[in-house]
């Protein structure tokens, strides 16, 4: 086993003197570089050059894909939310590097599972793995190699798997939530239709759809849609044949805006509640914006970039002159359990990715900086007790940072608060 340079001392005296006199590293890293993604170098452009250093890795959607305009953002926000915890003194006695290991995945499983063998024995953790697909498709590598990921994603899933370390409520429980608010503030009856993607994103939502739609006593239609901006005519025919009252979209922004569009220039006045990432500020200057301004609520994990909390505030001041996206608030939010758990590890007794997938596990509260409650970061328990439950609804206002304000607080829906979490809500394994 490895030890720090400065711990190799014949006398434990001089030793701990050494450790003193190094200023960086805690009692309880002896041996930590051992593990892969941790070096006693300092990172490339280190913040504190006597520190070592952690290398996460980030597998993302960063060019051609359908959330890039998210993902780059979220990609972002990760950097400066690291940078801000090494000009803080690192953890442990690391700095965290997020910016030598990044992959651009193209929103696609194998290409994300490429990126994943490039990169697997450079890093410690994942600091961001995007898409429910696209991590499905490394989950077992990544139970082989004891790595845990923040996954750019809210699959129900995510709940019984220990290498997943997910914040906010799930897209089946922000479904759930969405119907139960509509109906509640919308008067919606009759029927709903779920309008997403195929696999475990729009099939997660749907889930929590038909849910809500039998505890409300709502007929569920479902609708598989492909990606594209030109693939939606058959959803916006469907939708138009049924005439839903409500229709959950589970998409990426630009399909969303095209269905809600598209069924608004020809007569159709529902209401539109889209799961979190169907949502982008630009589609404010598209030709949909009539129509979203309308018809349209977002159903979400947090408040939006714009919120106050000190979380916000601190990531706003990280981020510096930026033109506001809910990307960044999302890629903020995503890291904080990650820094809980290396803390938790490094208090342990050390971080490797052995201890580090162990405190990730045992996590009873993460501080958000009440971006969430502390409670939505608790891992320790059953998902049917632990799994946080409650969503935000946002309406579109165009005099908002990033064109949605918050029109309900988080709240559990009593479809959420009743329902059976056992396993997950949809799963295609």
């Amino acid at each position: 086993m490895k030890l720090h340079p400065h711990a190799v001392r014949a006398s434990v005296v001089i030793a701990a003197t050494a450790l003193v006199l190094s200023g960086c590293r805690s009692s309880s890293d002896s041996g930590s570089g051992s593990s892969p993604g941790i070096s006693d170098e300092p990172c490339p452009q280190a913040v504190n050059k006597d520190n070592g250093c952690i290398s996460l890795g980030v597998i993302s959607d960063l060019t051609k894909g359908p959330f890039a305009p998210l993902a780059v953002p979220i990609t972002d926000a990760q950097k400066a939310f690291w940078k801000k915890v090494n000009e803080d003194g690192g953890v442990g006695g690391y700095d965290i590097d997020v910016t030598s290991n990044i992959a651009d995945a193209e929103y696609n499983p194998e290409i994300h599972n490429r990126k994943y063998q490039e990169m697997r024995k450079d890093i410690l953790a994942l600091g961001q793995t995007l898409g429910s697909s696209q991590t499905l498709a490394i989950l077992e590598d990544m139970k082989s190699d004891d790595v845990i990921g923040l996954p750019a994603s809210w699959n129900s899933a995510w709940e019984f798997e220990d290498q997943i370390l997910e914040s906010g409520a799930n897209y089946c429980f922000e479904a759930m939530n969405g119907v139960d608010w509509a109906v509640a503030k919308r008067g919606v009856k009759g029927t709903v239709v779920a309008v997403g993607y195929p696999g475990d994103y729009g099939g997660d939502a749907a889930a929590g759809v038909e849910a809500a739609a039998k505890a409300n006593n709502l007929k569920f239609e479902k609708i598989e849609t492909p990606a594209g901006q030109d693939n939606q005519a058959g959803a916006i025919a469907a939708i138009l044949k049924q005439k839903p009252a409500l229709v959950v979209v589970t998409t990426g922004p630009a399909e969303m805006a095209t269905i809600v569009g598209g069924a608004a220039s020809q007569g159709f006045t529902g209401t539109f509640v889209g799961s979190s990432p169907t949502w982008n500020p630009a589609l404010l200057k598209s030709p949909a914006a009539p129509a979203l301004e309308k018809l349209y609520f977002q159903a979400g994990p947090w408040g939006p970039f714009g919120t106050d909390t000190p979380g916000h505030q601190a990531m706003r001041d990280a981020l510096g002159d930026v033109t506001p996206n809910d990307g960044y608030t999302a890629g903020w939010v995503w890291s904080y359990p990650l820094l809980a758990a290396l803390k938790k590890a490094d208090a342990d007794g050390g971080i490797t990715r052995e201890s580090l997938v162990a405190a990730a596990k045992e996590l009873t509260e993460v501080d958000y900086e009440d971006m969430l409650p502390a409670e939505a970061g608790a891992t320790k328990g059953e998902p049917s007790e632990v799994a946080f439950r409650s969503s935000v609804i946002s309406k579109v206002d165009k005099t908002a940072p990033t064109g949605v304000a918050i029109e309900q607080e988080l709240t559990t829906g009593p479809t959420a608060e009743a329902y059976d979490f056992s396993k997950p809500c949809f799963s295609l394994q």
